[in-house]
């Protein structure tokens, strides 16, 4: 257990970790609370759940690239602690709006955006801080311990919520303070952020080309790796149709097994058990490649499909975990790959495209997802989104292979070790990559 834990043995990310583990556990409260407002001003609306779900990571499909951009020009310390204030001030506000019983729906949706601003700036800059805090060796271990924390929060804050929510008595009011209680958790992660020793954090070189260029090089670099392509591929449709936990198990619970908060807490739960193992397993991983990216979406999407054939409640419940450990086997292996063999200079870029993929892709498709619950039937949200995933996995696995055929395997296609022979060195060109201008 400590071997999977290492890179906690770093001074600045061990506080810097700590005070993640308590945001993350107030941001799992917060989704249970938010989904529940909505449900409950709208008579059980699953659009207006998909509309607040999809407002929320609109500003991540808009300004992802920019975002990308500003990660890598400027400290991403003091970035990261103006985030968290761009997300603490509206679910503050909110919580208070729910709490006084004043919430109506266009304000959730206006403070969902807002909240959504703050969380596109925040993502590329989060993930590609990591790599400044630890060295090459320990950095498949630190990205896989940010996923324990992560969802080692899931399991215990959406029950925790729920239950609070009942506790309280049930409707929206009671629900304002499980978002009270997020506005709360961002302070942990600024003081930890101003703790940080700053003599030991590894900045990279600051890119000096003009703006417009730096979007448009980072942009480039992807396209000339089929690699990175294949993740990011599988990535968006995974995205846009599959994980969307927020909205499907919302529906399930209410409208399929007609379950109170209690019951829809325990579903984001039971997810989360299966993201926990997959997050803790990939602690103890030492190599990671584009083909276990795509064998983990395959396997979620047939694990959503047989989820909307789940014939009842206690069944649901016990397929969950499933789903979970693919989703975080999946996504876990495409961060390690992103930060792994992405040059630090390209890192915020690189993981703003991923951002924008992953949270703009659930933008698109939370409203989609929502309409299909709504007019179909909740199972359909699942059967649908297997089926889209698991066709996209195949396809995009199948133009892979095609255009690698007879090429040697290189960045992500390798193995990821934690030797710095396998990450292209700042200013060179990436092993699998046949022009200059794409680095």
């Amino acid at each position: 257990m400590i071997h999977s834990l290492r890179a906690l043995s770093v001074r600045n990310y061990r506080l810097y970790a700590a005070g993640a583990l308590v945001s993350n556990l107030g941001t799992w409260m917060q989704r249970i609370g938010q989904d529940w407002v909505v449900l409950q001003l709208t008579d059980n609306s699953g659009v207006a759940v998909g509309v607040t779900t999809g407002l929320q990571f609109l500003p991540a499909l808009l300004l992802s690239p920019m975002a990308g951009v500003i990660a890598d020009r400027f400290p991403k310390r003091r970035l990261l602690q103006c985030t968290q204030l761009m997300m603490g001030i509206p679910s503050l506000l909110l919580g208070i709006l729910a709490v006084t019983g004043a919430v109506r729906p266009w304000q959730v949706y206006v403070i969902a955006f807002v909240f959504g601003l703050g969380s596109a700036l925040d993502a590329p800059a989060r993930q590609s801080f990591v790599p400044e805090m630890v060295d090459e060796e320990l950095l498949t271990n630190a990205v896989a311990v940010n996923s324990v924390s992560f969802n080692g929060a899931r399991m215990v804050g959406p029950a925790l919520a729920g239950g609070m929510i009942s506790l309280l008595g049930g409707g929206s009011e009671a629900a304002g303070w499980t978002i009270l209680i997020n506005a709360i958790t961002y302070a942990p992660v600024i003081v930890a952020l101003q703790l940080l020793d700053p003599a030991q954090l590894k900045p990279p070189r600051r890119p000096r080309v003009r703006e417009r260029h730096q979007v448009l090089a980072g942009i480039r670099y992807v396209r000339d790796r089929p690699d990175l392509t294949l993740i990011f591929f599988v990535t968006m449709f995974s995205a846009t149709f599959g994980i969307n936990f927020q909205l499907t198990s919302a529906l399930m619970a209410t409208q399929v097994f007609h379950r109170s908060a209690d019951g829809f807490g325990a579903i984001g739960s039971m997810l989360a058990i299966g993201t926990f193992a997959g997050a803790v397993w990939a602690t103890r991983r030492t190599t990671v490649t584009a083909k276990v990216v795509v064998a983990a979406s395959l396997c979620f999407g047939i694990a959503l499909a047989i989820g909307g054939f789940a014939p009842t409640y206690v069944v649901f419940l016990a397929w969950a975990p499933v789903i979970g450990l693919c989703t975080m086997t999946m996504v876990t292996s495409t961060q390690m790959t992103v930060q792994l063999f992405t040059p630090p200079e390209f890192r915020g870029r690189v993981t703003s495209l991923y951002v924008l993929l992953s949270q703009g892709g659930a933008a698109l498709g939370a409203p989609v997802i929502g309409w299909i619950g709504q007019y179909l039937g909740p199972r359909w949200t699942l059967l649908v989104g297997g089926f889209v995933v698991v066709t996209a996995s195949l396809a995009g696995s199948a133009v892979h292979r095609r255009i690698t055929a007879g090429q040697p395997a290189s960045g992500a296609d390798a193995p990821a070790r934690p030797d710095v022979d396998d990450v292209p060195a700042p200013g060179k060109e990436a092993p699998s990559t046949g022009r200059k201008d794409a680095v």
